[in-house]
Order: structure tokens, then C-alpha cells, then sequence
């Protein structure tokens, strides 16, 4: 019965659902080694201040989210999505070392540039790519595997990296230098997916008409560009960690425990949206994403920072899976990748404002105000998905089109 239970569980997946997983695994494994000491490689290393890091990850998060935008237009536009997406694993993969090598603060800037425009150049094309391995049935179960996949990379980077630093006692330099093996590894994946050809004929020229998508989707974006607006890097969140007394290695343990969380949460979080709609579950995150920040404004706890730390998974799982699945669920196959990647690019152009501002306020109002800012938006941006998009959001979705 627990086999037949299991199989009823993962139906409706295919090879190719299961192959994009894996190249999320292998290519967060490469970004996650970076992600929980870069703050601290920029703060040690080069003295850098909230601001400087504030602009990095700013810029970072909005290259990497814009181009989806452009890369998933680009893809609707030539009906290819593999090849895209392959381009975009290979400049992920080589980005990482280029910031190793940096000797100033700048250098670091480029290199995570490089890499976030190839995250971003491969995201919304793999994304179509899963979107069309299933039916729009299924749609949140495949996105919640290959959330899985993105989550449980995330949460082996930073176990991977501390092995380096503290047990083979490596240079930090040396974690970017490595991390571009795993990156080639998810470049490996796509290699193997099989790309069915669509239906359509490719379009003439890039078409980013707004009349394309129904008034649900903007809606939508409206309700994610309102919450995103506090919506920070978790930059912030590390160097809070750090700040109030934990050591390297209990920071970087806290952030991977963080992304196994999320990952754990990431396919039952799809599953649940294809039953009972996504509006609730996203609503859901949020509020998590509410507790998680007042608390970081109000204790000056270890534990309990580790607590809420591992709290926010349960957010970064929920979101990221059911948020991407919402937004494919908006659009026709030939439009998918494009509804997908300017989803993503409004979630980076409100993370560039939300990280600008809270590098500001890190230097100059105080560390909680940039916690309690992004609690504020989640109040606004969680009324703001309840007042504009319906309940059963799969089935609003579909009726729109």
C-alpha cells in the first residue's frame, strides 16, 4: 500500500522533470557554496560596508531576474528552450571563479554579475521546459521537484564549502574556484533533456506585448512587486547571524539548515497547490516570511535566530515553487517562458530597491529597521494577494485563457 501511496505521490512526472531537478541540484550546489560566505569574504577580505553589500547583491539579484525576462522572451521567440538554458548554465558555472581571482570589491561585483546573468539567461527557458515535461495538472508537482532539487543543492553548498574550510582547512578563495565543478555537472543535465518541439511556429520578432497575458497575471505581478519591494537578500539575514555572535562555521550550518528545510517543503508545497490552488499556500509563505523578519528585528539570540533561520525555509520552499507555478499557469505554451521570466524579472527589480534601501538602512538607521521594513511589505503585499487574485488560482488561471 506505502509503494502504491508513494507512486500516486511522484504520478505524472517524466524523465525530463527529473533530469531539470538534477541540474538544479548540481547548479545550487555551485551557487550555495558561495552564498552564506561571500558577505563575509566581502566585509574580510575587502572592508566592504552594508551598502557595498547591499549593491552587490542588488544588482546580482536584478541581473539575474531581468534577464530571465529577456531570456524567456528570446525563448518563446525562437521556440528553443535547451539550448538557452544550456548557454545560461555554462556562464553560471564559469562566474564563480571569476570572483575568487578578484583583488577588490568591484572584481566580486563582476564575476557574480557573470554568474547571475547566466542564472538568469538559463532560469525562465528551464522553467518552460518543466512546465511542458507535464500536464497543468501536474504542473506544481514538477516545479515542486525541481524546488526540491534547487533546495536540497542549496543545502549541501554550504556543508560542502564548510568541509573545505574548516576539515581540508582551504583558502575561502579556493570555495570559488571548486564551486564551478558542480555548476558544469547541472550543465551535464540539461545535456541529456530531451526538448519536444512546440506546437506553434516561432514568431517573427520578440513580442512583449501586455494584451498576450490575461489582467490575472499583472494582477499577480502588481500583488509580487508590493511584497518584494522588503524582500531583501538574504545577505542580510547572514550578516545578522554573524553580527550577533555566531561563528563561521554555526552561520553557515544555520543557512544550510535553512535550504533543507526548504527543500523539504518544496514538492508536498506544489502537490497541495495542484489540489487546493496556489493564492492560499503563497499567502501562507508570507506569513512566514512575516514572523521571520519581525523576529530577526527583535532578538539578539543565537538560537533563536537559528530557529527562525530554519523558520524561513518553510517560506523560501513554499514560495519559490508555488509562486513559479502560478505564474505558468497564466500562459499558453507558446508564452510560458516569457510569463515565467517576467515573473522573475518583477521579483528582481523589487529585490535591487529592497536590498539598495536595506543597505541604507543597515548603515544608518540600525540593523533591526531593515527587518521590520520587509515585515511591513509582507503585511501589504499578503492584502494585496488576497484583494487581487482569486482563490483557486490554477483555475482562475485557466478560465482566464
Amino acid at each position: 500500500m506505502a509503494a502504491i501511496t508513494t507512486h500516486r505521490y511522484f504520478t505524472g512526472l517524466s524523465r525530463n522533470t527529473f533530469l531539470l531537478a538534477l541540474s538544479s541540484l548540481f547548479g545550487d550546489i555551485s551557487t550555495e557554496m558561495l552564498v552564506p560566505i561571500l558577505p563575509i569574504f566581502l566585509t574580510q577580505t575587502f572592508k566592504a560596508s552594508g551598502s557595498v553589500i547591499g549593491l552587490v547583491e542588488g544588482i546580482a539579484g536584478a541581473t539575474q531576474n531581468i534577464t530571465q525576462g529577456l531570456s524567456g522572451s528570446l525563448s518563446d521567440k525562437l521556440q528553443k528552450r535547451k539550448s538557452i538554458a544550456l548557454v545560461g548554465y555554462f556562464l553560471a558555472a564559469i562566474g564563480k571563479p571569476m570572483m575568487g581571482i578578484a583583488t577588490m570589491w568591484q572584481g566580486v561585483l563582476c564575476g557574480r554579475f557573470v554568474d547571475r546573468f547566466g542564472a538568469g539567461t538559463r532560469s525562465a527557458p528551464r522553467d518552460a521546459l518543466i512546465a511542458s515535461s507535464v500536464d497543468q495538472a501536474n504542473r506544481g508537482r514538477a516545479f515542486g521537484l525541481e524546488g526540491t532539487g534547487d533546495n536540497a543543492g542549496a543545502f549541501l553548498g554550504p556543508l560542502l564549502a564548510l568541509l573545505l574550510l574548516v576539515v581540508y582547512r582551504l583558502q575561502i578563495r579556493w570555495i570559488f574556484y571548486l564551486a564551478v565543478i558542480p555548476g558544469l555537472l547541472a550543465f551535464l543535465m540539461v545535456l541529456f533533456v530531451h526538448e519536444q518541439p512546440l506546437k506553434t511556429a516561432a514568431k517573427s520578432k520578440i513580442d512583449i506585448n501586455p494584451l498576450q497575458f490575461p489582467k490575472a497575471y499583472w494582477n499577480y505581478l502588481l500583488a509580487t512587486a508590493i511584497f518584494g519591494i522588503g524582500n531583501s537578500s538574504n545577505a542580510f539575514l547572514i550578516l545578522e547571524t554573524k553580527d550577533i555572535g555566531a561563528s563561521m562555521t554555526a552561520t553557515i550550518l544555520i543557512y544550510s539548515g535553512f535550504n533543507l528545510v526548504a527543500a523539504l517543503i518544496s514538492y508536498p508545497a506544489g502537490f497541495l497547490s495542484d489540489r487546493f490552488g496556489r493564492r492560499n499556500l503563497l499567502v501562507v509563505a508570507i506569513a512566514i516570511f512575516f514572523v521571520t523578519y519581525l523576529g530577526f528585528a527583535l532578538t539578539r539570540s543565537v538560537a533563536l535566530i537559528g530557529v527562525l533561520f530554519v523558520f524561513y525555509g518553510l517560506y523560501q520552499g513554499i514560495y519559490r515553487s508555488v509562486g513559479k507555478a502560478l505564474a505558468s499557469d497564466h500562459a499558453s505554451e507558446s508564452f510560458r517562458a516569457s510569463a515565467v521570466g517576467w515573473y522573475n524579472t518583477t521579483i528582481g527589480l523589487c529585490g535591487l530597491v529592497a536590498s539598495l534601501v536595506g543597505g541604507w538602512l543597515w548603515d544608518h538607521v540600525g540593523h533591526s529597521a531593515v527587518f521590520i521594513f520587509g515585515a511591513v511589505f509582507a503585511v501589504v503585499g499578503s492584502t494585496a494577494l488576497v484583494a487581487l487574485i482569486p482563490g483557486n488560482m490554477s483555475m482562475a488561471a485557466k478560465a482566464a485563457r
